[in-house]
């Protein structure tokens, strides 16, 4: 793919809500597990090889995606347990220039990716078909439901798993 940012192809709501929920709880499930098989053998300098010019390290990928997935998965229970809440969004891209997401062991965002997406993924498999329309109001993206979160998380885990393995790839670093 031309467009280093979109190795999956560009967001796309549309076409990523008519994807099967099955398919998304799958796709959440197996994310993190893919993720570690994309990390590994990485050098500590391959981590900090930017995955497309101007772009994150693959550490700061890999330590995005904890923290973006931690949030998700928090807007998700607000929504099963309020009326309608608004969240609070944050500054991705500021938070991947902290000391932590430049510099921590990928080992720790591995370890909590993991253990977020095995409660994630069961916590979702609890809820009854009334559940996955609650909503929260998100205020750039205006109102979302529990449903809608799901194919937009599944994408997302697999988007920036695509940005470590096309990197490799370009780079020539065996997997």
């Amino acid at each position: 793919m031309d467009d280093l940012r979109y190795p999956i192809g560009p967001f796309d709501l549309d076409k990523i809500l008519e994807a099967d929920r099955d398919v998304c709880l799958c796709q959440l499930a197996e994310a993190p597990a893919l993720l570690r098989q994309a990390l590994e053998g990485l050098t500590p300098a391959q981590l900090d090889t930017p995955y497309r010019p101007g772009g994150w390290t693959v550490r700061q990928v890999v330590h995005h995606l904890a923290d973006a997935h931690m949030n998700w998965y928090a807007r998700t229970k607000l929504a099963l347990t309020e009326v309608e809440p608004t969240i609070k969004p944050y500054e991705e891209s500021r938070w991947a220039e902290l000391e932590d997401a430049r510099t921590a062991s990928v080992e720790l965002s591995l370890t909590l990716f993991d253990s977020l997406h095995t409660r994630w993924v069961q916590f979702l498999h609890s809820l009854g078909e009334e559940d996955w329309s609650r909503k929260f109001n998100h205020p750039e993206r205006g109102v979302m439901s529990v449903a809608e979160v799901l194919p937009i998380m599944a994408w997302h885990a697999r988007h920036h798993t695509a940005h470590i393995t096309g990197l490799r790839e370009r780079m020539g670093w065996s997997e």
